[in-house]
């Protein structure tokens, strides 16, 4: 009698145990929705002020179904309406395509009525959903074929997680704030003169050395300083490396409109990257050549280093 208790006791140990078991596999297989890899997708708060991130697993293993299945997740509205999907109705992805790990995205006109923080947001929740894929390296957008350009004109350009900043908080900070300090001609053209802008905001999707030499195409905001680069001259890359700032800049530098000398022109650009703390000599290209003379007086084979005699002199103002 003891010893068949003991055989029954055994039994119903081992079937709870078996129990326990199936339980602990059932959720190490993901009955309960986890199942397959785990991706995150990205979309845009209500408040339009960052990005969110929500699971989604995938149990697809051909790449090329799975950047598609993640791309049609993006286009799916919250049941809850808790954020804003970032291929919403108000645009329309036309199609894509993928080439040596570069993604291209080809939307229609209406994704150019985007905004602001509204359009880094939503290309940012894109971009970081779909280079998580293991094929996807880089990601440009284009507007029916065209490169997507920001509000000023300027190419958005390859993308990756990377380009956009993101703080503790997960959240991309569409703006930021910035002081710089950049440099302009004087009056006759043949110094520079020094100004000083507080508080810039700017996308934060893009470097500040790009930034400084987008200002510098822009022209000064005071009313005392004068322009040295030709506004219409395209910014077509800014990178550092090694303390070296390399810019590229269209044809259009070529073309001077105002009555500055090429010093000023040259070391405007010069002096304005060299007061960032990373960058120490300066090399500008045009359309990405530099066996090429400015105003037939400098050579742009040269790397420029910050010249502080072309500061005009102090009293002379």
């Amino acid at each position: 009698m003891v010893r068949d208790r003991k055989r029954r006791d055994f039994c119903r140990l081992g079937i709870l145990l078996a129990g326990m078991l199936i339980l602990l596999c059932a959720c190490g297989n993901g009955e309960n929705g986890e199942k397959g890899t785990a991706y995150q997708l990205y979309y845009v708060n209500n408040e339009e002020t960052k990005i969110i991130s929500r699971e989604y697993r995938s149990e697809t293993t051909d790449e090329d179904a799975l950047l598609e299945e993640l791309i049609e997740q993006l286009a799916v509205i919250s049941e809850r309406l808790e954020y804003e999907t970032p291929l919403a109705k108000e645009f329309t992805l036309m199609g894509y395509t993928l080439d040596n790990g570069l993604l291209t995205l080809d939307f229609d006109e209406r994704y150019r009525e985007l905004r602001g923080a509204r359009e880094v947001l939503v290309r940012a929740s894109i971009v970081r959903t779909v280079i998580q894929l293991r094929q996807v390296e880089r990601v440009t957008f284009t507007v029916k074929g065209e490169q997507l350009v920001d509000q000023a004109g300027v190419a958005i350009g390859v993308m990756n997680a990377e380009s956009f900043i993101e703080n503790a908080g997960n959240e991309i900070n569409a703006y930021e704030k910035v002081d710089l300090r950049l440099y302009f001609a004087n009056e006759s053209g043949d110094y520079l003169v020094e100004e000083n802008r507080r508080n810039v905001v700017y996308n934060s999707n893009i470097s500040l050395e790009k930034l400084v030499v987008e200002k510098l195409v822009e022209g000064p905001a005071a009313e005392d300083v004068y322009p040295t680069i030709n506004p219409a001259a395209k910014v077509l890359g800014v990178t550092v490396k090694d303390g070296i700032c390399y810019v590229n800049l269209s044809s259009d530098f070529l073309k001077q409109p105002y009555n500055v000398t090429t010093d000023v022109t040259i070391y405007s650009i010069t002096n304005s990257l060299v007061e960032l703390s990373n960058v120490n000599k300066v090399q500008i290209s045009v359309d990405g050549e530099t066996n090429i003379s400015y105003r037939e007086k400098v050579s742009l084979n040269n790397v420029f280093e910050r010249d502080l005699d072309m500061l005009e002199p102090t009293g002379t103002r």
